[in-house]
């Protein structure tokens, strides 16, 4: 498996092949994304998104779209906007491997871990997280507006 780097350290596009492949697995996690996928995400690394996929014999099996920023709580903080595995890949080390090629991004950006956010419907998620090394480390609150 590879892990492909669709956009550069500065969030350009650079495998705009690989951008469009990623859609059809992107939109397992996210199905409310606009019609016109390669403007929505252009759009996110306008504001500090990256993207990486997996890539198992031609074939897209994993996105993460990823970011850094730094704050006054964290230091530097490297936080997954989305972490997503093919339906038929799960369980079969996609995931870890994501994972793994983040963690070494983010250790070379100065970043002292990764974080992420996971709907708490998402048990199955979760369980992987654990395995992963994660732990809870506060809630997240959000308020609608109308």
């Amino acid at each position: 498996m590879d892990i492909i780097r669709v956009t550069d350290d500065d969030r350009r596009v650079i495998e705009p092949d690989w951008l469009q492949r990623a859609e059809r697995v992107h939109r397992q996690l996210r199905p409310h994304l606009p019609q016109d996928y390669s403007v929505k995400m252009r759009a996110i690394f306008a504001t500090g998104g990256e993207m990486c996929v997996a890539v198992r014999e031609k074939e897209v099996v994993g996105v993460a779209i990823f970011r850094w920023f730094e704050n006054t709580h964290a230091g530097r903080k490297f936080y997954v906007d989305d972490l997503v595995t093919e339906e038929a890949a799960r369980s079969s080390g996609v995931g870890h491997a994501l994972l793994a090629f983040l963690e070494k991004l983010a250790r070379s950006r100065g970043c002292s871990g990764l974080e992420l956010d996971s709907g708490t419907h998402r048990r199955r998620a979760h369980g992987f997280y654990f395995r992963e090394g994660f732990h809870i480390t506060s809630f997240a609150f959000r308020k609608e507006f109308e």
